[in-house]
């Protein structure tokens, strides 16, 4: 009989965290979650709880490595931790090192550290298998949005992972690993701010499913799906 697949969650919060968990479950998938809150003694056949600061870049090696023992290579890694200090809107620049730097670990640092180890998972898998890293994204990659000047380091961390997201879909698409970029939108392409964290499952159990890369920004709205929206209304 074939083992299951395994999903990582990194950063598996109520919302979207929570949900894409129990879409995974819901296909078979012994499923793996990271969040500080998490208690290990609470783990069971089908699930392994990592409490973990994303804010230390270790962290992720480390998770890497138990669910490596318990469960095996994950097929699907999802980066869904997010961070955000917020600025003074007349002095961005203000914003303390020490805040920036945290911040950028859990929105960049993390997520690329989180990718490197997929690729070492991926390899070891087969054609067969998913082999598909999500980022959970939005729309500040596009720029800073003007009724919310107060998300410096936010949108320099979405922005820079982005970057490696669309960098590694191009590089690793020969190999069959695929990487994206999701991000809720409206649909008038703006964005979606209370993101809906079963419209996020739907779509990141559709992309693990896909055989081949897709866009790598993969811009969607609820009940609709992937849209591609050529100019943002930020």
């Amino acid at each position: 009989m074939a083992s299951s697949p395994v999903v990582l969650i990194l950063g598996a919060g109520s919302n979207v965290g929570q949900h894409v968990a129990r879409a995974f479950a819901a296909k078979n998938y012994k499923v793996a979650l990271v969040a500080r809150k998490l208690k290990e003694e609470e783990s069971t056949p089908d699930q392994l709880n990592i409490p973990g600061d994303l804010s230390n870049p270790n962290t992720v090696v480390d998770a890497f490595a138990k669910v490596k023992a318990v469960f095996g290579h994950p097929s699907v890694v999802v980066y869904n931790a997010a961070a955000v200090t917020a600025n003074d809107a007349k002095n961005p620049l203000s914003l303390t090192l020490t805040d920036f730097a945290r911040d950028l670990n859990v929105n960049t640092t993390s997520a690329f550290v989180a990718a490197q180890q997929a690729v070492t998972s991926f390899e070891k898998l087969s054609s067969s298998d998913s082999r598909t890293f999500i980022y959970t994204g939005n729309i500040l990659n596009h720029g800073p949005l003007a009724a919310f000047p107060t998300l410096l380091d936010l949108g320099v961390g979405k922005s820079a992972t982005a970057h490696i997201i669309q960098a590694a879909s191009n590089a690793y698409k020969d190999q069959g690993f695929k990487f994206y970029y999701a991000d809720e939108r409206k649909a008038d392409g703006s964005a979606a701010f209370a993101i809906d964290g079963e419209a996020h499952a739907k779509i990141f159990t559709q992309l693990a499913e896909g055989t081949t890369q897709g866009p790598w920004e993969q811009t969607f709205v609820k009940g609709v799906g992937y849209k591609n929206f050529a100019a943002s209304n930020l």
